[in-house]
């Protein structure tokens, strides 16, 4: 397998995705999804100029909403589903506000180091267990809808899956923008995008380049109203596994609070989690990371900027005894 993947940073009034086709060597046309701005997939024109290349959208938002107008009784299991998984979420997230509360009220303790850093180990084990927990509740929800959906829908999302089939026959490339995670992550799985993409290259960014990893992580530590708990939503398709992306992170992470990213970093390993703002990167071929600039979060509670990908100095063994 020698799929190229490039995972950008959010690409904002000043989009560099054109540099990067590029520099991939990709001239068009490409297929381009942006079913997370939802009614706004269509308002491409802006994008499709700085891609540089022509490029068809494959609406998936509006091709969603014509089988949920029209298979009535897949429409109701598929609404069951969701609200099902909101509640999930719910419940975890309750979970982790609990969990949160009690780390922050051990960390502050005045102990020997050592015990400290024995309850600190309990704690991240403790979010890391609700963490793998619910994303496989979230596997087993998906996977017994898919083997137990109702009939209605069958043909007409049939019917979509071709012309996506065939619109991406067409082009050279892949391109996923952001916006609702949640949203892009069902356009896709409905309409089975990425199982049609072949080799072709997946250029992708902000919620596009998280969908992509194993693990799509919510976070923001100054959010407009709730707590700033790092929550993990669902599973991804993995076609990147072992990274955290994080988009947005200027405006999104406390980069001063480092027990708190020294806490995030290893409540994710081995997984290496990166903080990408406009002009970051991460090229790989093959499966394998062939460039990366960006910056990463570390389990000492640094935040390595221009990241290359390699083994930095920041690294150290984990809790886990674990090099990440």
């Amino acid at each position: 397998m020698t799929q190229k993947i490039a995972l950008l940073g959010p690409q904002g009034a000043t989009p560099d995705v054109g540099a990067v086709m590029m520099d991939l060597g990709i001239t068009g046309p490409v297929a381009l999804v942006r079913a997370g701005y939802q009614e706004r997939e269509s308002d491409d024109e802006a994008l499709v100029t700085a891609l540089r290349v022509p490029a068809v959208n494959l609406t998936l938002h509006a091709r969603g909403n014509d089988v949920f107008k029209n298979a009535a009784e897949f429409a109701t299991a598929y609404q069951a589903r969701q609200q099902r998984l909101r509640h999930m979420q719910g419940f975890y997230r309750t979970r982790l506000e609990g969990t949160e509360e009690s780390a922050k009220k051990i960390s502050l303790r005045y102990v020997e180091p050592e015990l400290l850093a024995q309850e600190e180990k309990v704690s991240v084990d403790q979010y890391r267990y609700l963490d793998h927990d619910h994303i496989e509740r979230c596997r087993a929800i998906r996977a017994s809808f898919d083997n137990a959906s109702p009939p209605g829908g069958v043909d007409l999302i049939a019917k979509h899956r071709d012309e996506v089939r065939a619109l991406m026959a067409t082009t050279e490339a892949l391109v996923i923008a952001g916006g609702h995670v949640a949203s892009l992550l069902n356009r896709l799985q409905l309409f089975d995008v990425l199982g049609q993409c072949g080799e072709k290259p997946i250029i992708a960014w902000s919620a596009g380049a998280m969908v992509l990893t194993d693990r799509i992580v919510l976070f923001h530590d100054y959010p407009p109203y709730g707590s700033d708990i790092a929550q993990v939503l669902d599973a991804g398709f993995g076609l990147v596994p072992s990274y955290v992306v994080l988009p947005d992170a200027r405006r999104r992470i406390n980069f001063e609070a480092r027990s708190g990213i020294q806490r995030f970093a290893r409540r994710m390993a081995p997984a290496t989690c990166v903080a990408m703002d406009h002009g970051a990167r991460m090229i790989f071929e093959g499966g394998d990371l062939v460039f990366a600039d960006a910056t990463r979060l570390t389990t000492t509670g640094d935040a390595e900027r221009h990241w290359n990908g390699e083994a930095s100095r920041f690294s150290s063994p984990d809790l886990y005894g674990v090099h990440v």
